[in-house]
């Protein structure tokens, strides 16, 4: 999976998790932590950030939506990316709200469209 999204040279920063043995082999920088060994952070390598995000995920799976279809996973996470960095910072409901409609000049969704299967 990371060979279908992520650009060959790229690092990859990951767990010891074994889908991610032989990145090194097929062109990618990886570096990791042993979790197993209580090892979270070794110099710039850690996964904090990305389990945050997918903690946020999970919640709005769970508690919001119970089902993502894969034809609109992109905009799911979008939308939970947006709420994690905008929530997590002093602006004004405004300035957020602002920021918001910028985002969304220029992309039109019908309602036809989104359902097209």
């Amino acid at each position: 999976m990371v060979s279908e999204n992520v650009e060959t040279g790229t690092t990859v920063y990951s767990d010891e998790h074994q889908g991610y043995v032989g990145l090194i082999l097929i062109g990618y920088i990886h570096k990791s932590v042993n979790h197993s060994a209580r090892e979270y952070v070794n110099e710039m390598v850690h996964t904090n950030g990305i389990e945050s995000v997918w903690a946020v995920l999970k919640r709005g799976y769970n508690g919001v939506y119970h089902h993502m279809s894969t034809k609109h996973l992109s905009r799911y996470v979008s939308k939970f990316t947006f709420r994690l960095n905008q929530g997590n910072v002093k602006t004004h409901t405004m300035v957020r709200i602002a920021s918001m409609v910028k985002g969304m000049l220029g992309k039109r969704l019908t309602y036809k469209a989104l359902i097209r299967k």
